[in-house]
């Protein structure tokens, strides 16, 4: 698609370029990193200010719509650590961005779903056909609206699948112009309101053992340079989980830590109790594991790559997505 090539020729207009801006990053002790609307744990941190208050560096946070502005960003050199999502990551390794996965923000769970619109006459996934649907491309849910369409025997030439951003897709929803989207809370919440769900990432995990999940990742050549920095990082992403985890009745919609994510992340406050406990988040331990960056978000990584480009989106399955992942900051983090 049009889309994945846009980022292919950014991965390769920006090749020379991206090594001295990292540089310029590690010698300043300054750092761009990239987020999306989630509402995870780690939004805490970031409205408290941890990482800035433990590493001592100038953080500077930008927010984007899909994962895969976040990749363009990341190939024209402009952020050294970004989220994605399985898709978009595989899609960036395929194309040889250089960059590690080395944190698993969440599993994606239940947290992510399609839903059709009231009075789309959809009920279920094989009435899809003919109608229109709104995803962020490049996504884990552009990845699992196919696997969708792919599991209904409906050919994806046979719906218009029309790429959006989530306001976007929230904006077309109340408009009318879509039939259904496959998307994530915060904009999950509001447009449940109105729909009816289909399915669920979980549901299609489950069924089809192509799971998904988000993901941080990094510009290899800022985390050699900047190794310290990274095993901090992992240990605030690992607290603020480890806080949520065991605290979760205290993350009430009135509390401190649900008012930063939602004030972070674009929520409401009321939604976001709701909407976390759709995901889960692994522990440091697990992590480590060969369930996530032991092996098993490798696999996720070359299944997700091998379906996009059974689908025309990609040109390249590599061998192994082993070299993209590390868990050398995780493991370093343990000590």
């Amino acid at each position: 698609m049009r889309w994945f090539k846009q980022i292919a020729t950014y991965i390769a207009l920006a090749a020379a370029l991206a090594p001295a801006a990292q540089s310029v990053h590690a010698q300043s002790k300054n750092v761009v990193i990239a987020y999306q609307d989630m509402v995870v744990p780690w939004r805490y941190a970031q409205d408290m200010k941890e990482l800035e208050k433990q590493t001592g560096y100038t953080v500077s946070f930008r927010q984007f719509g899909g994962g895969g502005d976040v990749i363009r960003a990341m190939a024209s050199g402009q952020i050294a650590i970004g989220e994605a999502g399985t898709s978009p990551i595989a899609s960036a390794l395929s194309q040889g961005l250089d960059v590690e996965l080395f944190w698993i923000l969440d599993d994606i769970n239940a947290a992510e779903a399609m839903v059709a619109r009231n009075g789309s006459k959809i009920a279920s996934i094989a009435d899809l056909k003919g109608k229109r649907i709104g995803v962020p491309f490049v996504s884990t849910t552009h990845y699992h609206t196919l696997v969708a369409l792919e599991r209904a025997k409906i050919n994806p030439k046979d719906v218009r699948i029309v790429n959006m951003r989530p306001p976007e897709v929230a904006a077309a929803w109340e408009r009318g112009d879509i039939d259904a989207t496959f998307i994530w809370d915060p904009v999950l919440a509001k447009l449940k309101q109105s729909g009816t769900v289909l399915t669920t990432s979980g549901q299609i995990a489950a069924d089809t053992g192509k799971a998904t999940f988000d993901g941080m990742i990094a510009n290899k050549k800022f985390a050699r340079e900047n190794p310290e920095f990274m095993v901090k990082l992992v240990r605030v992403l690992a607290a603020a989980d480890d806080n949520y985890r065991k605290n979760k009745a205290a993350w009430s919609a009135d509390s401190p830590m649900v008012k930063a994510v939602a004030k972070v992340s674009g929520a409401k406050p009321e939604t976001v109790p709701a909407s976390m406990a759709l995901y889960s988040f692994p522990t440091l331990q697990e992590q480590v594991s060969e369930r996530w960056l032991g092996g098993g978000a490798a696999r996720a990584l070359q299944s997700a790559a091998q379906f996009l480009k059974e689908q025309g989106t990609i040109q390249t399955v590599l061998p192994d997505y082993g070299p993209g992942v590390n868990a050398e900051w995780a493991k370093r983090a343990l000590r």
